[in-house]
């Protein structure tokens, strides 16, 4: 009997093989950019999500951002019933197959996911596992505070996991993808007055002004745990150099960092003197080297540092 020595995948991948096999016959060839690994590790944000919500802001009626704090609103004005897991599906998938054209479909799967995930868990903490989140967070209690720290921190993480692995957990910023380039607005701009809006209409209804409060405290915490996420916390800075002095700068640069520069011809206006513009692109601890070494070379060279929020390709010299 001949031995089949072919190497068989391992079933999820073997599984996964084949749906993109019958996505490239349906014509959903966007489709097979999708990664198993992704889902995967879009299971642990959407958990991480839901304890960041279930945990500490649900119980002490705290309100998380867009969706998800529209969601706990509702889940906790109608009857027992309704839960927050259907709540959260009913407000976010239809969002995002809404913006399906515009993000595409790869989007569009990833972020369907991570709800369902996050509902699920959602589901599970609070009427399944042996732990009470009714009337007190099981971590922080009833302390307002750390509750809205926290909360903001766990939930902004599973997020920017999120985020980064290619999807969104939250329909809020597909809206604002779709309409705010209409009304003149920038999408955080959109997804902001949102959420000040939410949170003013939940003061009106509770005739109380301090739970809001401690939930802007969330939301800001949130989005800055996202920015960490997604970008990391060693974020890149592009350096524009105006010198005279461009051949020596250059050179100095390359041999110090090993990364490729670019130049750009510029001239003076007042004087019309013939000058370089150097682009180069370091992290934020090597800043003070770079001017160090520029203004050694060149005292009267101009010089302005800025934040990159990504970067694409590599600037590493070639050899």
């Amino acid at each position: 009997m001949k031995k089949n020595n072919a190497k068989k995948l391992p079933p999820i991948r073997e599984l996964f093989s084949n749906l993109q096999a019958l996505c490239r016959r349906m014509g959903l060839d966007e489709l097979k950019m999708l990664r198993w690994q992704n889902f995967l590790l879009l299971i642990c944000a959407g958990c991480i999500n839901a304890v960041g919500v279930t945990m500490f802001l649900a119980p002490v009626n705290l309100y998380d951002s867009g969706m998800s704090g529209t969601a706990m609103l509702l889940w906790q004005a109608t009857p027992p019933q309704y839960t927050l897991s259907l709540f959260l599906v009913i407000l976010n998938v239809p969002l995002f197959l809404f913006g399906l054209k515009k993000q595409g479909w790869c989007f569009t799967v990833y972020s369907i996911w991570a709800v369902l995930v996050y509902s699920a868990a959602s589901f599970v903490i609070t009427n399944i596992l042996p732990v009470d989140v009714s009337a007190a967070s099981p971590f922080a209690g009833q302390d307002l505070l750390l509750c809205a720290i926290f909360g903001g921190l766990v939930s902004g993480a599973g997020s920017g996991l999120t985020i980064r692995l290619g999807g969104a957990i939250d329909g809020m910023e597909v809206l604002g993808v779709t309409f705010a380039k209409g009304l003149g607005l920038t999408v955080g701009t959109f997804v902001m007055i949102y959420n000040v809006i939410l949170y003013l209409f939940i003061g009106v209804i509770f005739q109380s002004w301090i739970l809001p409060l401690y939930s802007i405290l969330t939301y800001f915490v949130g989005n800055k745990t996202i920015d960490f996420i997604v970008e990391g916390l060693d974020k890149a800075k592009s350096v524009m150099i105006v010198t005279a002095r461009e051949a020596e700068i250059c050179q100095a640069l390359s041999e110090e960092f090993g990364r490729g520069i670019t130049q750009i011809s510029a001239r003076g206006y007042f004087s019309g003197a013939e000058k370089c513009v150097i682009y180069f692109v370091v992290n934020r601890f090597q800043i003070p080297r770079v001017k160090h070494l520029v203004t050694t070379i060149d005292p009267a060279a101009f010089i302005t540092v800025t934040e990159i929020s990504d970067v694409m390709g590599t600037s590493i010299k070639q050899k």
